[in-house]
């Protein structure tokens, strides 16, 4: 299998080069390129095209992660998005337009130093999917009276895991169940949040990852 490419942008030197080594380190992964601002990013020219950027949202010179990764997609369709913050908080994928927002993900500074959650979390959204930092789940509350919040405590968990970036076999083992049960759950879950498989260009696991942050509020922002 071919090693996915991928793109950093960070304006801190020191963090950004102990990403690019925990990167390395990865047989799975490769550093495309490495870049302290937007700019240098944009202008520089990939072959093959990288598969996921992975873009501090503050960023100096007057575009945040959020316009770069838009910039980035514009001209690299195909690629993925994961956004690394210091801050829990929600409304920077919110903001996203929901038709639009396969292959966004969101990472805490703090998660990075877990290799295996990069791992995971870079390969889910190269494959379109949007996977959410833990830290940022436990920050999350369903509304009141929302679909979230009138799930049952399994299959609210199960939701919790995909967002989490775990294939079903992942979830089996995190869980303790088989795979056949969580495929099970899974449409059983679909259903509960009224997402029909079969009629949407937008995957069934995108649409309940967004309907999770859109029918949740943060408990803290931090």
């Amino acid at each position: 299998m071919a090693r996915l490419r991928v793109v950093l942008v960070e304006d801190e030197d020191l963090f950004r080069s102990m990403l690019a080594d925990a990167i390395s380190q990865d047989p799975q992964l490769e550093v495309a390129g490495a870049f302290a601002g937007g700019s240098a990013a944009l202008q520089a020219s990939f072959d093959p095209p990288p598969d996921v950027a992975l873009l501090d949202i503050v960023l100096e010179g007057g575009m945040n992660g959020v316009e770069l990764g838009i910039a980035l997609r514009a001209r690299y369709p195909g690629i993925g998005v994961v956004l690394l913050s210091n801050h829990r908080n929600p409304a920077y994928l919110t903001a996203l337009d929901p038709n639009a927002s396969s292959g966004w993900s969101y990472l805490c500074k703090r998660t990075v130093r877990d290799v295996e959650t990069v791992r995971r979390t870079i390969q889910g959204t190269a494959l379109g999917l949007v996977v959410l930092d833990s830290e940022l789940l436990a920050s999350l509350r369903p509304r009141e009276n929302s679909r979230i919040s009138r799930l049952p405590p399994r299959r609210y968990e199960l939701l919790q895991e995909i967002a989490r970036g775990y294939t079903n076999a992942g979830i089996a083992a995190n869980l303790g169940i088989s795979v056949k049960t969580v495929e099970n759950q899974i449409n059983l879950l679909y259903r509960d949040l009224g997402i029909d498989t079969g009629n949407s260009a937008i995957q069934p696991r995108v649409r309940a990852v967004r309907l999770f942050l859109d029918e949740t509020r943060t408990t803290e922002v931090s």
